[in-house]
């Protein structure tokens, strides 16, 4: 049997076809519920997702007659994607999420129906702007969550850490359930500080290029010291008057990013970490050897980290998989 599995962010929908464990096809299409949100209409993404469905299984060499499941999590599920599933709440594992799993028909989409699966959100009293901290939401990194868990052989309680444009940290309990998690943007703030600030042209409009650990440190202490508007602008006073390379200074500011990630781990009401958590780091390989890096350096961290392996399936394909062998989809 072959599976189809369908992972639409912001952005971009990214589709997979598995034979038992292994993914034979791909396609990408630079569409995402960003484009429902801007133009107020489906039909791009609608049509995105089966232009990416239809040519991975045109590489692999199938059809709607051969026998398959089509799989789906992520953005999607919200209110601008195809088909919004209410979130699961906290404590949410391989069970609950397997439970809230609903089949659709889709038609202009496929020919056969999709299961999509829902986020999870933290279970939290009604929202006010004294407790908003301990509220966040997920729609597609509980699939990566259930992927790392299974890849790795995780047992729980852990922290993982999922780095990206918007930085996901997840804590889960000892049965392996999502008890919270805390969003940042501190991809997106990176991005934002290097390519459109002053500092774009000391960091040359770009990103570190291997981590500098003596750099990423100190970018963490100033902002420890000063907060992160400063730290920032010191890019600009290294630029000028420190002989300091292009990586040296990116490596800096993104000390001084993180360092407000690191600051939001230890003190959020969402993920009530303790010193002696183990702590998980996937993401791209910068992103992850600096928090790996900087937690490593933080007093308040005692327990084990582990820095995942690179890994050519994607984690939320692995997830996903797994949740329809449990629900014995597959």
């Amino acid at each position: 049997m072959y599976a189809i599995t369908i992972d639409t962010g912001t952005t971009n929908t990214r589709v997979s076809v598995w034979k038992d464990n292994d993914i034979i096809a791909q396609s990408f299409q630079a569409v995402g519920v960003r484009d429902t949100a801007i133009s107020g209409s489906k039909d791009t993404l609608i049509k995105g997702v089966k232009t990416a469905v239809d040519d991975a299984m045109k590489q692999a060499g199938i059809t709607y007659s051969d026998p398959l499941i089509l799989l789906s999590s992520g953005m999607i599920t919200s209110n601008v994607g195809l088909y919004e599933l209410a979130h699961q709440i906290a404590p949410a594992g391989i069970a609950e999420l397997a439970q809230g799993m609903v089949k659709v028909d889709m038609p202009e989409v496929a020919d056969q129906p999709i299961w999509f699966v829902p986020g999870v959100r933290n279970n939290a009293d009604a929202v006010s702007a004294e407790n908003v901290e301990a509220m966040d939401i997920m729609r597609g990194e509980e699939t990566e969550t259930i992927g790392v868990i299974q890849s790795m052989g995780l047992q729980g309680p852990a922290l993982i850490i999922l780095p990206g444009s918007h930085s996901k940290f997840i804590r889960i309990d000892e049965q392996n359930r999502i008890t919270g998690c805390v969003t940042t943007i501190g991809g997106e703030l990176l991005d934002v500080i290097t390519q459109n600030t002053i500092l774009a042209s000391s960091l040359e409009h770009g990103f570190a290029d291997e981590i500098d650990s003596a750099s990423l440190l100190q970018g963490s202490r100033t902002c420890q010291q000063v907060g992160l508007s400063r730290s920032c602008f010191s890019v600009r006073i290294l630029d000028m008057f420190a002989k300091q390379s292009k990586n040296q200074k990116a490596n800096f500011l993104l000390g001084a990013v993180l360092s407000s990630d690191i600051t939001a781990i230890k003190n959020s009401d969402a993920l009530k970490v303790t010193p002696d958590v183990t702590i998980v780091v996937g993401g791209k390989k910068i992103l992850k050897e600096a928090f790996a890096a900087l937690i490593k350096d933080d007093a308040f961290f005692t327990g084990k980290i582990h820095v995942i392996d690179d890994n050519p399936q994607p984690l939320s394909g692995i997830g996903i998989m797994e949740l329809a062998r449990y629900k014995k989809l597959l």
